[in-house]
């Protein structure tokens, strides 16, 4: 028979079906409801749900899914250092309120160097700087931008980018520009991608209509300083997970987890602050600890 327990002593051995909470008469509607907290004294979730690192669990499409739900998905470390600092680039570059130091080419560059830039980059227009060679993240003066409607028939592979591009009447704008200035220029010319330039003339950022449209699709999403989608990822300890640490932190990892059965350990504290060494601003969670 069913009885109500209104204390658990250490003595309780329950499980999740054991236990039903009883509800009682409210006053407080939904809509006044606030779940938001802080993992960290500075990264705040609208939802108070992290994904595990588990490799049945949490890759770049779950982190994605979570980030922009308002929680954060924790990337688990059964790959390759490189295969996961990737995962981080994916969830990082996927939504962006402006692409920082956007990937680049040059106007000698080929028709097929910039196809296998698209392909490999998963990107639909590249501004074209001087300088650019074939392809990277040169910040370089602005000459003009290659889009899918400028190869859409382009048929030989040779062609230089120069023939192809975009070079008058580019829409630029400037470090500064807000969301809603940048939605007007979008729309007002009819195009999709708005290049951000400095003093200089340098293209350093990208602002995508597609980065605008995921924005107003998920208001609760959870982002960095730069409007980017927060990721967390698990590292372990020794020389192997420092070195994964890195990795991750220069793949702009917003939250760094050093993921062990037994988190309180010396090496666990070891690894922390080997990593807080390096980069006293990368966040750090270690765990699981059960006895401090």
């Amino acid at each position: 028979m069913a009885k109500i327990i209104t204390t658990i002593t250490g003595d309780a051995a329950l499980t999740f079906d054991d236990v039903l909470l009883q509800p009682a008469r409210s006053d407080v509607l939904p809509t006044e409801t606030d779940i938001s907290t802080y993992v960290t004294k500075d990264i705040a979730l609208n939802l108070p749900i992290i994904s595990s690192a588990m490799d049945t669990v949490t890759e770049a499409n779950m982190a994605i899914a979570m980030a922009q739900a308002g929680g954060l998905g924790v990337i688990h470390k059964n790959l390759t250092a490189t295969e996961q600092a990737e995962q981080v680039r994916m969830v990082k570059s996927f939504e962006s309120g402006m692409v920082i130091n956007p990937i680049t080419i040059g106007p000698d560059a080929t028709l097929a160097d910039a196809f296998d830039l698209m392909q490999k980059s998963r990107i639909s227009g590249i501004p074209v700087v001087e300088n650019g060679g074939k392809g990277g993240r040169t910040i370089g003066k602005l000459v003009g931008i290659l889009t899918n409607r400028d190869v859409r028939f382009a048929s030989n592979p040779a062609q230089p980018i120069s023939e192809l591009m975009t070079h008058q009447n580019l829409i630029t704008v400037g470090e500064g520009v807000s969301k809603e200035e940048a939605k007007v220029l979008l729309h007002r010319h009819r195009i999709e991608k708005l290049l951000v330039v400095d003093a200089d003339y340098r293209c350093i950022g990208l602002i995508t209509v597609k980065d605008i449209e995921k924005a107003q699709l998920h208001p609760n999403a959870v982002k960095d300083e730069q409007g980017r989608l927060r990721v967390a990822a698990a590292s372990t300890v020794g020389d192997a997970g420092f070195e994964r640490s890195l990795a991750l932190i220069d793949a702009g990892v917003d939250l760094l987890v050093i993921d062990t059965a037994h988190g309180h350990s010396v090496r666990v504290a070891e690894a922390v602050e080997r990593v807080k060494r390096e980069s006293n601003s990368t966040r750090i969670v270690a765990g699981n600890v059960a006895t401090a």
